[in-house]
């Protein structure tokens, strides 16, 4: 049996506490957008393509923090339903750029009235100081060099 000093024991896991706590934010915000046929992911792809406007698949990973893959698995529904549309680059046209359609944006709409209770209900449970200073530590640790620490080990 391994014995490792109290502050290495795995149930001080910072990667699992950030994941069991991001999975339970996730499905309470997933709860409010249903009336809006979206889920969070979903709701955070349209969100950004209206905000930045057209992007390629590799620049909306990389402003998400998300692999090309599971990006490509989540823009699939929302092509079916004609929300995004890829088409060919502005600037390259080998590449392919996704951009918010009028549905899209109506749908958005739509979402964000869901998404703002949600927001809501979450800074009247933790109060909008906590909730407020959990994004900028997440946006922190989102934009931090632990990719490079890892890949130096």
């Amino acid at each position: 049996m391994i014995t490792l000093p109290d502050e290495l024991q795995p149930e001080l896991c910072n990667c699992s506490a950030l994941r069991q706590a991001a999975r339970h934010v996730t499905q309470f915000y997933d709860r409010y957008l249903v009336p809006a046929g979206l889920r969070t992911t979903q709701f955070a792809i349209l969100a950004k393509l209206q905000r930045l406007g057209p992007l390629t698949i590799n620049a909306l990973a990389e402003r998400m923090v998300m692999d090309r893959t599971t990006l490509g698995r989540n823009i699939q529904p929302l092509e079916r339903e004609g929300l995004i549309v890829t088409r060919p680059g502005e600037h390259d046209r080998r590449s392919k750029e996704l951009h918010l359609t009028p549905a899209g944006e109506s749908r958005l709409r739509t979402a964000m009235k869901a998404w703002a209770h949600a927001q809501e209900q979450f800074e009247a449970t933790f109060g909008k100081k906590r909730a407020s200073d959990m994004r900028l530590m997440m946006r922190d640790v989102a934009a931090s060099d632990l990719g490079v620490a890892a890949s130096a080990q």
